[in-house]
């Protein structure tokens, strides 16, 4: 049989449309800088060398909202992965959601922080760093959530007041970072009571795909979840991603928690993630004051 060299560049070129549009996830107004609406302040702080993490060191940043005063504990979310939802260029643009939503009073006074994964620096002249990534994201423990517990959130509260219930704080986070963000909840609800995962990895890269039957027969813990998915997304030797998040959904679900599942078609970036993050951010802090 002789292949048509023009009929496969149609198909190809057809299939590249079809994924392109099927990715093809727009910002709305409330990602965008809106006249009249207060602008809160990112810093960016000193690289952290962590102590629950030996030798790594990481980036991070903080934003405060311009309704900030201190006279009030404010809300706290943190975000793995940091500097791709800090960035006003990127997917997400934290910065810019959380002004205009603050400003609407669609989502609570909120101290944003924003944290890299570590890395643990070469140790001679030439030597490259290496990443701590996966080990600290990917692992069914504890140990993130101490290292927030016991490193930055108290270096965070050294300037600003933040609320100390589990009620005002939220934790987000893409791929890795969002299995980490749930990870940080479902061991520590009484730290974190909201999760945000964009397109999380659920699989098994560190033992993770075992999440939706830890769900199904635990007592349901105090946390409240939001998911996002695509079945764009990855499928590889750790596991199906879109499978992955179906199954959490399902078994979040049937346990009854409050819990939000949004399944497009996009890939494994953030489009569409970024796309609907004020109206995750909405219904992730709905109720709080």
């Amino acid at each position: 049989m002789k292949w048509n060299p023009g009929f496969i560049l149609v198909c190809l070129f057809g299939w590249v449309a079809s994924t392109a549009a099927q990715d093809n996830y727009q910002l709305g107004p409330d990602s965008m800088r809106q006249p009249g609406v207060p602008e809160g302040a990112v810093t960016k702080l000193p690289a952290w060398k962590s102590k629950v993490f030996p030798g790594t060191v990481r980036d991070w940043w903080t934003y405060v909202p311009a309704q900030y005063d201190g006279s009030t504990p404010a809300c706290v979310m943190v975000f793995q992965d940091g500097g791709s939802y800090v960035s006003e260029k990127a997917s997400f643009r934290v910065p810019i959601v959380f002004d205009n939503l603050i400003h609407k009073k669609k989502m609570p006074v909120t101290i944003g922080i924003f944290i890299q994964p570590g890395n643990v620096p070469g140790s001679g002249p030439g030597k490259r760093s290496r990443s701590n990534r996966s080990f600290e994201y990917d692992r069914l423990s504890d140990q993130y959530a101490t290292f927030l517990e016991k490193e930055i959130l108290p270096e965070v509260g050294k300037k600003y007041k933040l609320r100390q219930d589990a009620a005002g704080r939220a934790i987000g986070g893409i791929s890795s970072g969002g299995i980490c963000a749930f990870t940080v909840a479902w061991e520590r609800p009484d730290l974190f009571s909201k999760v945000l995962s964009h397109v999380g990895s659920f699989t098994n890269i560190r033992g993770g795909d075992v999440y939706p039957s830890l769900i199904r027969k635990t007592e349901p813990k105090p946390i409240r979840v939001f998911l996002q998915d695509g079945s764009g997304d990855l499928n590889n030797l750790h596991g199906s991603w879109p499978l992955a998040n179906q199954s959490m959904a399902a078994a979040l679900k049937v346990m009854e928690y409050d819990y939000r599942f949004e399944f497009g078609t996009g890939g494994h970036n953030g489009r569409h993630g970024g796309a609907i993050l004020p109206d995750s951010l909405r219904w992730l802090w709905r109720g709080v004051k």
